[in-house]
């Protein structure tokens, strides 16, 4: 078979030379590799955007635990000292149950009772912002030590406090007989 085709083809050599393809055989092939292109460069694209895809949401994943960790991490005072942390858990009680104590006044001397909230107010202000403060500090150690500070004085004025309303209750009892 293969010598048929030998002959076949020396026979015919010049016709195929002379003639070459024809113009309709030309178009065709042209149409094919259009479509071969077009399919070819689609694949490309959806590739692309699906590796974009990809990339952005993993680095957005990312981007949010990291985000996530540094939000939800709030430095506390037993994390730099464990003494202080005790400390501080000591010194709350003992406001919390004094400014309770100051909360019974209330009714009986209104006025002398705004004095005294509005000392307080601005230490815990001072106090709050040594907390945000403790979040950023090169020097955690020193804030710290300045917030035992700002709980002591809190305790130390609320003790004077009721000491002071003591006194003008037991005054008040000696001028009422």
């Amino acid at each position: 078979m293969s010598n048929k085709l030998e002959g076949f083809v020396k026979d015919n050599k010049k016709a195929f030379e002379a003639k070459g393809p024809s113009d309709e055989l030309w178009g065709r092939i042209e149409a094919e590799l259009d479509k071969k292109k077009q399919s070819h460069s689609k694949k490309i694209k959806l590739y692309q955007w699906m590796s974009i895809a990809a990339l952005l949401a993993v680095s957005l994943g990312i981007y949010s635990s990291y985000n996530y960790n540094q939000v939800n991490y709030e430095i506390a005072v037993a994390d730099i000292n464990a003494d202080y942390g005790k400390k501080a858990v000591h010194f709350a009680s003992l406001i919390e149950e004094k400014r309770d104590s100051l909360q019974l006044y209330a009714k009986e001397n209104p006025n002398l009772f705004k004095k005294f909230v509005s000392d307080l107010k601005k230490l815990d202000q001072d106090y709050e912002e040594l907390k945000r403060e403790l979040q950023t500090s090169p020097n955690p150690e020193t804030v710290v030590s300045e917030m035992m500070k700002n709980l002591e004085i809190q305790a130390n004025i609320l003790s004077k406090q009721l000491s002071i309303i003591d006194q003008v209750n037991q005054y008040r009892k000696e001028n009422t007989i």
